[in-house]
């Protein structure tokens, strides 16, 4: 994400694999890109279809084993998603975990927004804030974790997950589940399409519930390269790789080899350098996982007991003649126009912390200053919102700041 959530960070990964062909990584052993996506199965939903973008999905091949007729528009992306709940065109969110509200940019106003929807559903293993936000209908669905038995018609049931060198596991739960009503994610799924397709699905979502296997049989079916023998190699130890034509240095492009990308800067910010303006990083603590924080003490920078903090050096906590604990307000530096009106985006109360790092560069924590991210900040092509690089302006504190003081020392 360091090298993605930027407004070109596109480019970013693009000069990366420009060193990486230029020294022959690629196709060797041990030496190619492996990017870290996120949480275990990141990569798995997109290798089999769950996707805005109809072009990677195999529509053809899918409207001939299921006998309808899929969407062809291009679908909803998170900055899409947010835009639309903005505006009024989304009418209902149906969320399969995770924390979107917190987790996207612009949550002031998209939490404000949120309240219009007239649906919203969330499947869950674990209650999160997100959760208390509600639509006009309001649906909680909790569900069996990955670390739970999951058993069905069949017996146990086993999921797969692919991680960041494309290699796909299996997953079995052993733990007993923290209640015996607690249904799976297939079989909520299931039970949506049912309740709403009824008998216009050839889908055989009953049998699917009962055995995860066919799923993995219908998975093959529908990808026949990348899922051969699908459920014969599940349990191959180390797992089993789907075929990347770069590892076999095959160059998929019209030239027939591999391509070097040009950026036309050198910059990845997407915005000018100003007086008074800075470059904030968003990050996360060690005892964090996504929006989910677990502790207040932060062993990787020295920070103990809250997170309402703004790291900044030496340097710039000086030349803006402020002292290391001052209680300071944060702004977006860019008056975004919304509706003819100039919106301002601020996060107040917020302790400076010393620490070393580069001038201009101040470093704060995830999802609590994602108020600060303009929805149309984000990555150009990938449409990433560009929360490692947000152009911000810091004042003294307006209010009279209840923060408690970090403590602990300085990593650096």
């Amino acid at each position: 994400m360091g090298l993605t959530q930027h407004r070109r960070g596109i480019d970013n990964v693009r000069m990366l694999c420009n060193l990486l062909l230029m020294r022959g990584n690629i196709g060797r052993d041990g030496a190619g890109i492996c990017p870290v996506r996120g949480h275990s199965n990141v990569q798995g939903q997109r290798t089999v279809g769950i996707s805005e973008k109809p072009e990677l999905v195999p529509l053809d091949r899918l409207a001939e084993q299921y006998g309808f007729e899929p969407p062809r528009e291009k679908g909803l992306d998170t900055i899409g998603t947010v835009e639309g709940v903005l505006d009024g065109s989304v009418r209902a969110f149906i969320g399969m975990g995770g924390n979107f509200a917190r987790a996207a940019p612009d949550t002031y106003r998209l939490e404000e927004a949120w309240k219009r929807l007239r649906l919203t559903v969330n499947v869950a293993t674990k209650l999160n804030r997100g959760h208390l936000l509600c639509g006009e209908v309001s649906l909680l669905l909790p569900c069996l974790g990955r670390l739970e038995r999951d058993v069905q018609a069949t017996g146990d049931q086993k999921v797969s997950m692919e991680d960041s060198t494309t290699c796909i596991h299996a997953s079995l739960g052993t733990h007993e589940p923290a209640s015996p009503d607690l249904l799976s994610e297939p079989a909520i799924v299931g039970g949506m399409a049912k309740a709403i397709l009824g008998d216009a699905s050839r889908a055989p979502w009953d049998d699917w519930v009962g055995d995860y296997s066919l799923v993995r049989d219908a998975i093959e079916a529908t990808y026949p390269v990348d899922f051969a023998e699908f459920n014969d190699r599940l349990h191959t130890p180390g797992g089993f790789p789907r075929k990347i034509a770069a590892r076999e240095r095959r160059w998929e492009t019209d030239s027939g080899r591999a391509e070097f990308m040009v950026p036309d800067t050198l910059c990845a910010t997407g915005f000018d350098d100003a007086q008074g303006r800075y470059r904030m990083v968003t990050v996360r603590s060690n005892d964090q996982f996504n929006t989910t924080v677990y502790g207040y003490r932060d062993r990787f920078r020295g920070i103990d007991g809250t997170r309402r903090v703004l790291m900044m050096s030496h340097e710039d906590i000086e030349q803006a003649e402020l002292e290391d604990g001052d209680l300071v307000d944060v702004l977006t530096d860019a008056a975004v126009e919304e509706g003819g009106e100039a919106t301002e985006r601020a996060v107040g109360g917020l302790r400076v912390v010393a620490r070393n790092l580069p001038r201009g560069c101040i470093v704060g924590y995830y999802p609590e200053l994602n108020p600060l991210l303009p929805v149309g900040h984000h990555a150009i092509e990938a449409r990433v919102p560009a929360g490692k690089s947000i152009p911000v302006r810091v004042r003294p504190a307006a209010g009279d700041g209840s923060a408690p003081v970090p403590a602990g020392p300085s990593p650096v």
